[in-house]
């Protein structure tokens, strides 16, 4: 959500910004505009809607062109998208682009409204902007710890000032920001794609630490101006992994990669055909000692989370609770430490998964994530961590972080059955051995794509959809109910096959489109008396199944089917072609794919 790129060195800076900004636009965002440093003086541009309307208008009034500047991609939060709203934000002395959201911002306007400033636009950055004005008195660093002491909220933050052109400054807290090191000059950026065309090397920026950069090196000092030595960080995702490769979208090129980040995420973890991870910090002893377990996380991450209460439940006997991040701490949860608090996230910055994070552990509970991003909040800020070795998911609608996220799941489950005795150590090996077959199934999966293509183009019509399973093919439902929905717009709802008849099957009229998943064997029977439900009400129906199955036009009208495999592998197989018809009926109805309208790639805001 919203990126920050910022640049001082040797090479004119404008196309460098342009550039980083555009490896962040999976983040998500409405505007854009940059400030550089131009003859002594802070020169902006910025406009509502993509990096090209910025472009375009750069190109009609001329663009600016100087070695030291700023730029932002805005996801609106306070004020609608507009020119006046975009970022960068300030005057002729100081201008800042800021992710995140000042909560106090309110008052800090009354007050200065009082010394004697206006506003133009309805943004919390432009009050930050004048606050830093209002205490600069020739010192950056002092100006920006004064401001840090009286703002409440979120914030990652680069700044110029007029009277030091050579000159970024950087403040973060709660939401990401890196240093990246380059040999002809220093990054500021809120993700690594920005900066990988130029430098691999970068620090993290802990809260509130403040940094100085300019065209020979970086300076980092706390709150209070003492010195901080930092550890340089090497990024190990390569620059064509955070580029298309040839594939029309990367949404597309990510389903495919999903074979090989699932490899990746569990060869690590499984040691002798046993599942292993103590290598992130959570020992067998550990998982035999908790009482229950919970899940929490947002979007797709936390259906992951269901797929995991399902195969934990069910092999390890062990009470899962999974919670919607946003909600955890307004529910007063009942937790010990004797529990396990499991947070997901792909970027490993979720606003509202870290303000669950910090609450599991005001609570006394173990806190374990699993995330993406090396380095990230909730990675730094947990007992135990779990990476998922997916490298840069790009798209906004997440596809493999989705699957490595199952991955990490069903060797957890493993380990704690294992540990408390509930599955024998052949059963264990049995389980581990399935997981690894997993991929080269998704492999043989992938040539589905035509098959899926064929169903999304009887799907760009409809108003409204189902999706419809029982069990782990109900959990596994919502996701593709949310991938349609997300990337093509059109209405989508998961329900539970059974529950139909309670009162959701009165929506089912003729030719409306039902995607049922029906992979669990012991719940065959019954899901496909559900199926016949909605299609005696005429419904048209693709059905997701194994190999095998009928073709019974009586019951569904078309079939996608998978390789066998236990019941409880089986969600890993049918994510593909959920995906696959989202990803077509997104493209064939002429959608954004990547970039889904109101959307954001990382949720930094609560």
């Amino acid at each position: 959500m919203c990126g920050i790129v910022g640049y001082t060195g040797k090479n004119d800076c404008v196309d460098l910004l342009i550039d980083g900004l555009s490896k962040l636009e999976y983040r998500g965002y409405d505007s854009a505009g940059i400030a550089v440093m131009c003859d002594g003086q802070i020169e902006v541009k910025k406009s509502k809607g993509r990096l090209a309307d910025l472009e375009k208008k750069m190109g009609e009034e001329g663009k600016p062109h100087g070695t030291c500047g700023i730029g932002h991609t805005r996801w609106a939060t306070h004020g609608e998208p507009s020119d006046i709203n975009s970022h960068p934000h300030g005057n002729k002395r100081v201008s800042i682009v800021h992710n995140g959201i000042i909560e106090n911002y309110r008052e800090i306007k009354e007050f200065l409204i009082d010394q004697g400033y206006s506003f133009v636009s309805e943004t919390d950055t432009e009050t930050v902007a004048k606050l830093l004005d209002y205490y600069y008195e020739g010192n950056p660093v002092d100006a920006i710890a004064h401001v840090i002491k009286e703002i409440r909220g979120s914030y990652a933050m680069g700044i110029l000032f007029r009277d030091f052109p050579d000159k970024v400054y950087a403040v973060r807290k709660d939401s990401p920001l890196i240093i990246g090191l380059g040999e002809d000059g220093n990054f500021i950026a809120s993700d690594v794609p920005a900066i990988l065309k130029y430098t691999r090397n970068y620090y993290l920026l802990e809260p509130n630490e403040i940094a100085t950069l300019s065209v020979n090196g970086v300076d980092v000092c706390d709150i209070h101006k003492n010195p901080v030595k930092k550890e340089v960080n090497v990024a190990d995702w390569d620059l064509d992994a955070a580029e298309k490769g040839g594939y029309e979208h990367f949404m597309l090129k990510e389903i495919n990669e999903q074979p090989t980040a699932i490899r990746t995420t569990i060869a690590p973890r499984i040691s002798e055909g046993m599942p292993y991870l103590e290598e992130s910090g959570m020992t067998k002893e550990m998982l035999r000692d908790y009482n229950r377990i919970y899940i929490v996380a947002c979007g797709t991450a936390m259906h992951a989370g269901l797929i995991g209460k399902y195969v934990i439940e069910r092999i390890a006997g062990i009470e899962v609770t999974v919670d919607i991040a946003s909600e955890f701490r307004y529910r007063n949860p009942i937790i010990t430490d004797k529990d396990l608090v499991i947070l997901i996230s792909q970027s490993g910055e979720t606003a509202d998964t870290l303000a669950a994070l910090k609450l599991a552990k005001e609570k006394g509970a173990t806190t374990m994530s699993v995330v993406n991003v090396k380095g990230s909040s909730i990675a730094r800020e947990s007992d135990v961590v779990v990476y998922t070795h997916a490298g840069p998911e790009i798209s906004v609608a997440s596809t493999k972080a989705y699957a490595v996220q199952l991955s990490v799941m069903y060797l957890l489950a493993f380990e704690l059955a294992y540990a408390k005795g509930a599955i024998s150590k052949e059963k264990c090996m049995e389980l581990t051995a399935e997981l690894q077959k997993v991929p080269d199934k998704i492999q043989d999966i992938l040539v589905l794509k035509e098959r899926c293509q064929f169903i999304a183009s009887r799907l760009i019509n409809a108003e409204s959809l189902l999706y419809i399973g029982r069990g782990l093919d109900y959990a596994l439902s919502m996701e593709g109910s949310l991938k349609l929905k997300e990337i093509s717009y059109i209405h989508s709802e998961s329900y539970a096959a059974g529950e139909l008849k309670h009162g959701t099957i009165s929506l089912v009229t003729d030719d409306m489109p039902v995607i049922a998943i029906a992979t669990q064997s012991d719940l065959f029977e019954k899901t496909l008396s559900n199926i016949k439900e909605v299609k005696a009400r005429g419904a048209k129906v693709t059905m997701i199944c194994r190999e095998g199955t009928e073709d019974d036009k009586a019951v569904a009208n078309h079939l996608v089917t998978l390789p066998n495999m236990d019941d409880i592998m089986m969600p890993m197989l049918a994510l593909v072609p959920m995906q696959y018809i989202a990803y077509y009926t997104a493209v064939l109805k002429g959608c954004d794919v990547d970039k889904p309208r109101n959307l954001a790639k990382s949720v930094t805001v609560e």
